[in-house]
């Protein structure tokens, strides 16, 4: 039996073969109920009046202290770190010495030398690795993602983590300190002092107004979520269930779950033989109609992914020599793909077929069927030029959506094709037997939703750099 994830894959042979037919089954946001009131409503709440995010469950909480913290996130950051003062926040992005992404989160600079990764599991599972191997004078707190199946078992996290976010987001904050609440730059830490609560704020803005993330004590959870439901009340605020919470991207043009660059490269062998044959890395489930033998074609570079404007040469990384010999102008970049009424009507409507088989189902709002989705996007010679990435509808747009990466001569509202479902059918759990479909879209731009373009802060949604 595998004891690492090298061994597991010496013994599948292939990493793709493994991915592919992953038991991993759906990817679950734990704890959080699925729906509060049901994910139209709370999709439309985040674009209409606002929304209460509850972000405690899902996401590692990294913890980094000690005088070697910024060391460590230097040498594996493709971002600067010139200039990151206590009490800001940036996102942080690492990649392989191939160049390709590993994943990408939020760093917290908190205190001098104590700094606070949050994101998925690969970007927190790297840096702890680095951490206990580079020789870093840094302590690794790892506190993981609760449980997705607690089956009553009580969970715990080291905090609470929310968002308040819509266009009412700033009046219900200044409603529950009971203040005028200085708006803040983007990524700016503070504190408020709400019913004896000290709170910490991060200015944030994912629903394409301004608001804040909040977080404190897991002890608090229940207190702080019962003040900020009670001090939105009047404005319409809406507690977003785990269901509509995931489809948000769709809208702001966040890629969520690339594929870990880490299967073959000799210089990640390490990285391997470290990781447990039941870590993410190793259970992770890669789907969609893509198929290669080569599981490097499945790796994603900064540029491919919105974050070119991330990546700067003055300081040493894993990975710099990679993308110095990398041309951005040549890269794929993130588009939305507008997918077509008829075609995606077609889609659900096969499900209803009793006499043949239907196409791949398509689930509401968020239709991703793996962890990592890629899905061919071809033109009408058949050939890909692009991957759909994360698929869903929004009651806000009224359609289906994915995002996206195509070819630099691939134009905004070009007609493509995305072909839906896997041919072969994988083993996945998430999988029954379908035919696959090829279903017309239009390239659209990124962020999709008109008022994230108008009123996000630029960064990885827009290409503006931010870092």
């Amino acid at each position: 039996m595998a004891n690492n994830l090298q061994e597991l894959l010496d013994e599948a042979g292939n990493p793709v073969d493994l991915l592919r037919n992953s038991r991993l089954g759906t990817y679950i946001y734990p704890v959080v109920p699925a729906e509060f009131s049901n994910w139209r409503r709370e999709q439309k709440a985040w674009r209409e009046t606002a929304v209460l995010y509850d972000q405690t469950h899902h996401m590692v909480n990294l913890r980094l202290r000690g005088p070697d913290a910024l060391r460590l996130l230097t040498a594996t950051g493709i971002n600067s770190f010139e200039s990151f003062p206590v009490d800001r926040a940036k996102q942080f992005v690492p990649v392989a010495s191939n160049g390709g992404v590993i994943g990408d989160g939020i760093l917290f600079h908190e205190a001098q030398d104590d700094l606070t990764y949050v994101g998925r599991a690969p970007g927190a599972n790297w840096l702890q690795y680095h951490a206990e191997t580079g020789g870093y004078d840094v302590e690794v707190t790892y506190d993981d993602r609760s449980n997705s199946r607690p089956y009553g078992q009580a969970v715990s996290r080291t905090v609470y983590r929310f968002q308040i976010q819509g266009p009412n987001a700033w009046p219900i904050i200044e409603k529950l300190a009971g203040r005028t609440v200085d708006q803040v730059k983007f990524f700016h830490m503070g504190h408020l002092e709400v019913a004896g609560h000290t709170i910490r704020t991060l200015r944030h803005g994912m629903a394409g107004a301004p608001g804040l993330e909040i977080w404190g004590p897991y002890a608090e959870h229940g207190a702080i979520r019962e003040l900020v439901l009670e001090a939105g009340a009047e404005f319409g605020i809406e507690p977003c269930g785990s269901r509509a919470y995931s489809s948000n991207t769709l809208e702001s043009g966040w890629i969520p779950s690339p594929l870990p660059a880490i299967y073959s490269s000799e210089a990640e062998r390490g990285f391997r033989e470290w990781s447990g044959a039941k870590s993410y890395e190793a259970i992770n489930a890669l789907a969609g109609s893509f198929l290669s033998d080569d599981i490097e074609d499945y790796y994603l570079n900064p540029w491919e992914l919105g974050y070119g404007s991330f990546v700067k040469f003055d300081h040493d990384f894993i990975g710099r020599d990679a993308l110095e010999a990398i041309d951005p102008a040549a890269q794929r970049r993130k588009v939305t793909l507008a997918w077509n009424d008829e075609d995606l009507a077609a889609v659900w409507a096969s499900f209803l077929d009793r006499d043949g088989l239907p196409n791949m189902f398509f689930d509401l709002p968020n239709a991703n069927y793996g962890s990592s989705n890629f899905d061919s996007v071809i033109d009408a010679d058949d050939n890909v030029v692009g991957l759909s990435l994360f698929t869903g509808v929004t009651a806000n747009e009224r359609r289906g959506l994915s995002l996206a990466t195509v070819n630099p001569d691939v134009p905004i509202g070009a007609e493509v094709r995305v072909l839906w479902g896997e041919d072969p059918n994988s083993g996945k759990t998430t999988v029954e037997p379908h035919r696959q479909v090829a279903v017309r879209a239009i390239v659209s731009p990124v962020p999709y939703a008109e008022t994230a373009r108008g009123e996000y802060h630029g960064g990885w949604r827009t290409g503006y750099a931010s870092s």
